[in-house]
């Protein structure tokens, strides 16, 4: 069967992105638009406008032409969105890269995407420069890098902002141009270009609406990176669509976190599961007045309902919020509206308007699955990327021809039409024929007291099989032993779900929005088996001499 949202269809939005999001922006005024929450400047509505405005005079004066890519390579800054939608308004791709990006990272994301202009900040202008020459010995010159906040022989915000003369008048089409080339590793592999529109970002927005939309005047925590699709949205595009504040971290950091919290009486917090976590069990917590956080979202990964209970009760919240989407669908797909007095308790929400949904059997065949059952999350609607930038093989691979985006995600709609989140289906352990999904076995350890943080994976076992192994990070003092967890586990679950083996670590290796990097932890287990195998070899060969 196909799930359909119960709300109204909404008309697609052919505006430009920074129209869609600053088109009535001026009518707000003074009003802070963004607060830098370190040193608490502001920046008002009138003013952010105009400084888009004059960012996107000062790119086309540089040689920013229409359809060019930029690269932005920043970590959250109020000078950030001015950047962003200056480099649109001046008819240029946006594709933003992680601040933590290596030279050879950047250098192969700025090439993938045929960047020609690269925007940074002082601190990353070393990795930006190594990386500029990595792509110039490959021949493919940049054709200027801006650093935001000024350095000797580059261009900067404030040389952007005093260029003379009106803005470039471009033609866009927002059916077909790309405003933003984010990076993702979609289902499997390595990370591509995400084609997404100015109608499928703008259109989602819209189709938020039912379900969210912040009041104007609401203060927003921006401490997720805006880099990310999920920073982009709820905490940029969103909210100053709707005339909030946003009060912008550079980097996440729990008692700057907690003090900003209180100083600027924030009201919507959008965390990670990571963070989520910290507010759940950090004794740092206690320290701080967060009596004005009205709701909290977690999105990016699955949330344990007793971590998240566990973080709505230190907060005194009812219930904490969650959402769901990927960077191939614009990106949201469900959220749980902060008006719900009584949402289903781990759900992501419900649908967004004019989307629909199938959960397609994961024994191979081409069944559609109904209420209650979990399956693989397919989806459609105008929120469906326009494709990976210049991997057609790829893309048909993630986009079927009828239009339905396969997540790879495992998930099932309950009775009440709110969708739950199961884990995805790259990563489900096959143990003796069992389906075992890791994040339920994250969630029964992250309910130990003596567990900070945890990651299950399979790995090969002495039968050739495959069993769940947990990577554990032991609460500050505690002296914890492999067998107490592994005994905590049996007692949680099934005896085929058991985790077979234990490795406590420092931390457990997550990207910039809280998402488990498994992959990272696969590659260390093989590339231990493969020096085993080595050693194994070499000493069998020393015995046969």
């Amino acid at each position: 069967m196909v799930f359909r949202s119960e709300f109204p269809d909404v008309p697609p939005i052919d505006l430009p992105i920074h129209d869609a999001v600053l088109r009535d922006a001026a009518r707000h005024g003074d009003r802070p638009a963004l607060v830098d929450g370190v040193t608490g400047e502001g920046v008002g509505y009138a003013r952010l406008v105009e400084a888009v405005e004059r960012v996107a005079v000062g790119l086309a004066a540089a040689g920013v032409r229409q359809g060019d890519v930029l690269a932005l390579f920043s970590p959250n800054s109020t000078a950030y969105p001015m950047a962003f939608y200056g480099a649109t308004r001046a008819g240029a791709t946006v594709t933003p890269v992680p601040s933590l990006a290596t030279p050879a990272e950047l250098a192969g994301q700025l090439g993938d995407a045929g960047a020609r202009w690269l925007v940074t900040v002082t601190p990353l202008l070393p990795t930006a420069a190594r990386a500029a020459e990595l792509l110039a010995e490959r021949g493919r010159p940049l054709a200027g890098t801006i650093v935001l906040d000024g350095a000797e022989g580059h261009l900067s915000l404030a040389d952007l902002l005093a260029a003379p003369g009106p803005a470039p008048e471009l033609a866009v089409d927002p059916a077909r141009d790309v405003a933003v080339l984010p990076y993702s590793s979609g289902t499997t592999g390595l990370p591509k270009g995400v084609m997404l529109t100015h109608r499928s970002i703008a259109t989602n927005l819209a189709q938020c609406d039912a379900l969210y939309r912040p009041a104007e005047g609401e203060r927003i925590l921006a401490v997720l990176p805006f880099f990310h699709i999920y920073g982009l949205t709820a905490l940029l595009n969103q909210p100053l669509r709707c005339g909030a504040t946003v009060v912008v971290l550079p980097r996440f950091d729990l008692e700057q976190f907690c003090r900003t919290i209180e100083e600027q009486r924030v009201q919507a917090l959008f965390v990670a599961p990571p963070i989520a976590l910290a507010l759940a069990k950090h004794p740092i917590v206690d320290r701080y007045d967060l009596s004005s956080v009205e709701y909290l979202l977690c999105a990016a990964a699955p949330l344990d309902p007793e971590l998240a209970a566990a973080c709505a009760g230190r907060l005194g919240l009812p219930h904490l919020l969650q959402g769901y989407g990927m960077t191939e669908l614009s990106p949201v797909t469900h959220v749980v509206s902060p008006q719900e007095s009584d949402p289903s308790p781990g759900s992501v929400g419900r649908m967004v308007p004019s989307t629909e949904l199938r959960v397609a059997a994961l024994d191979g065949t081409d069944d559609d699955l109904g209420p209650g059952l979990p399956g693989e999350l397919l989806i459609r609607g105008p929120q469906v990327m326009k494709g990976y930038f210049g991997r057609p093989s790829d893309t048909a691979a993630m986009v079927d021809a009828e239009g339905w985006l396969h997540t790879g995600d495992i998930g099932f709609v309950d009775g009440r039409g709110y969708l739950h989140i199961v884990d995805r289906v790259k990563e489900l352990i096959k143990y003796k024929g069992y389906q075992v999904a890791p994040a339920e076995l994250e969630a029964v350890l992250l309910g130990h007291p003596q567990i900070a943080d945890a990651a299950v994976i399979g790995v090969t076992d002495a039968d050739g099989g495959e069993s769940p192994k947990a990577f554990v990070v032991r609460a500050p003092g505690s002296a914890l032993t492999a067998e107490e967890v592994t005994g905590y586990v049996a007692g949680h679950v099934a005896p085929y779900k058991k985790v077979r083996a234990v490795e406590f670590v420092d931390a457990v290796p997550k990207s910039a929005a809280g998402k488990i990097l498994r992959r990272e932890l696969r590659a260390r287990e093989a590339e231990r088996a493969g020096a085993a195998a080595g050693a194994a070899t070499g000493a069998a060969a020393g015995a046969a001499l």
